[in-house]
């Protein structure tokens, strides 16, 4: 399972490394390139939650192995992608795909992990699960710049041998297939699909529309008000997609509570501390993934011990202490953004990992230990969907933040070179489109090759400091998840616990029949 989903963690970081190659080679522009990143992260949103079903009324090793082979024959198409006219319809339509079989593979991936281990060394098991998983986030912009560097169609062709080795240990390993037969809510599936996808694309395009535009809140807007429908018309269906009772389990609520706000600040840190490392340290690509490792290497023996932990006394202490040590961790980092030394900024940078390892685990595996009748890929698909939007929600907010800080600082810094003020400000913002990825023709810093080393200098330095109110956030993100970790009541899911809440559950379908 661990090869499977491994696929899914990589390709959310590796193909932004490889973008200048492909718009260059295929003639995408920025905006097509942006969709290309974009199709992938919508479909995973739209469809976590039916992949998560599906898991459980299919068999989750059949889902799983349809997952992988969606996934790997769309990786293999978007590899394959012919130049000219059709390029970027092809390369958008198989990253979206790509989004399906991830969204289809990882819940039956992790239902199956979780159906293998007993209620009491599920902690340890999952731990070694995200521990990896999470790890291989961060390898995805090394593993990127290096095949890029042969071709950039190898950053999808890896999936190839990756995929057949995953579908060879799924079979060698004779997992019960476990399917219930039980229908599915196909209503509910096409309105958490649209509301997903609305809101999310809002929250994707905000920084290219901007947070003014119509167009960002009807997305924005419009989905969160299908999402309400959704919920509604769950609470009515006799087979709902997602068995919303879930949640009134409060311990469940704070999982996903302390997940949401984790996830603001987990997924969007590989993409700011890469940018930062490139322009700030002025660090290649390669180079740059390593920064990340340095988070790595508190996050990896953080989910270890959040897991045993989390088997030993329960999910609260590990998650309270977890959002406590990751929300010093980032606010540290922040104080220290602006010493362009990896040295100084090292140790924090290890206790923010540290401290969201310690309580993802926990939370993730709580929350999945809670599920109602054994419907692991369900819960799982909740989860999920929570991680994902949180994770488009910080994208979103925190990008902002680092647009608005860095076309300000690149302002302040130019008046201060002698740049006249009715210049400095439309230089700033190319600048500020340049370095961040928002800029519509290359790289092109309005004139930055002609520009004083002194200047250079400053620019970097202007960034360096706008960096500094992403992670001052990203800590407020925490601290909150930590207030969230207070309303967990404490309470341990045991093996008789588990069973007594399966009983429950069956008795509650029974008599809403």
């Amino acid at each position: 399972m661990l090869f499977a989903v491994s696929m899914t963690f990589i390709d959310q970081t590796i193909v932004s490394i490889a973008a200048p190659d492909i718009i260059h080679e295929l003639g995408l522009s920025s905006a097509g390139m942006q969709w290309v990143v974009n199709a992938y992260l919508l479909a995973l949103a739209a469809f976590f939650a039916l992949g998560g079903r599906l898991a459980d009324v299919l068999g989750h090793r059949r889902m799983a192995l349809i997952g992988i082979l969606t996934f790997v024959i769309a990786s293999a198409l978007c590899g394959a992608v012919p130049s000219g006219s059709l390029a970027q319809t092809w390369l958008v339509a198989f990253r979206a795909l790509q989004g399906v079989g991830a969204a289809f593979m990882f819940p039956a991936a992790l239902a199956v992990v979780v159906d293998v281990y007993p209620v009491h060394k599920r902690g340890r098991a999952l731990a070694v699960f995200f521990g990896i998983a999470g790890g291989l986030t961060a390898v995805g912009p090394i593993l990127g710049g290096w095949l890029t560097s042969w071709t950039w169609r190898g950053i999808f062709w890896v999936n190839v041998p990756m995929a057949l080795v995953a579908i060879v240990l799924t079979l060698m390993a004779r997992i019960p297939n476990n399917a219930r037969r039980e229908p599915i809510d196909w209503a509910g599936a096409a309105l958490i699909a649209v509301g997903m996808s609305l809101s999310v694309l809002g929250l994707q395009q905000a920084s290219s529309w901007g947070w003014d535009s119509p167009a960002t809140w009807l997305c924005i807007a419009g989905g969160l008000a299908v999402l309400v429908v959704f919920v509604l018309f769950e609470l009515r269906t006799r087979d709902p997609l997602i068995k919303l009772r879930v949640f009134a389990d409060r311990a469940f609520a704070a999982d996903n509570a302390v997940l949401f706000f984790a996830m603001i600040a987990f997924v969007p840190v590989f993409f700011f501390a890469s940018v930062y490392a490139q322009v700030a340290l002025g660090q290649s690509a390669n180079d740059a993934g390593l920064y990340l490792l340095v988070f790595f290497a508190g996050f990896a023996p953080g989910t270890q011990l959040g897991g045993r932990l989390l088997d030993r006394i329960g999910a609260r202490p590990p998650m309270l202490i977890g959002a406590a040590l990751a929300t010093a961790g980032f606010a540290l980092w922040a104080g220290k953004i602006t010493d362009l030394s990896l040295g100084a900024q090292a140790p924090f940078i290890a206790m923010a990992g540290g401290g969201i390892g310690l309580l993802m685990t926990p939370a993730s595996t709580d929350a999945v230990n809670r599920a109602i009748g054994t419907s692991y890929g369900e819960v799982t698909g909740i989860t999920q969907t929570v991680r994902n939007y949180s994770a488009s929600l910080g994208m979103a907010v925190l990008g902002t933040v680092l647009l608005h800080s860095t076309t300000a600082n690149v302002e302040d810094a130019l008046r201060t070179h002698g740049v006249p003020v009715d210049v400095a400000h439309g230089t700033a913002v190319e600048i500020t489109k340049s370095i961040t990825g928002h800029g519509e023709g290359g790289h092109g810093g309005g004139g930055a090759s002609d520009a004083s080393a002194e200047m250079i200098d400053a620019v970097r330095r202007a960034f360096a400091e706008a960096n500094g109110p992403v992670l001052y956030g990203m800590a407020a993100a925490l601290a909150v998840a930590f207030v969230c970790a207070l309303f967990h009541p404490g309470t341990k899911v045991t093996a008789e616990s588990a069973a007594d809440g399966e009983t429950a559950a069956k008795a509650a379908d029974a008599a809403a029949v």
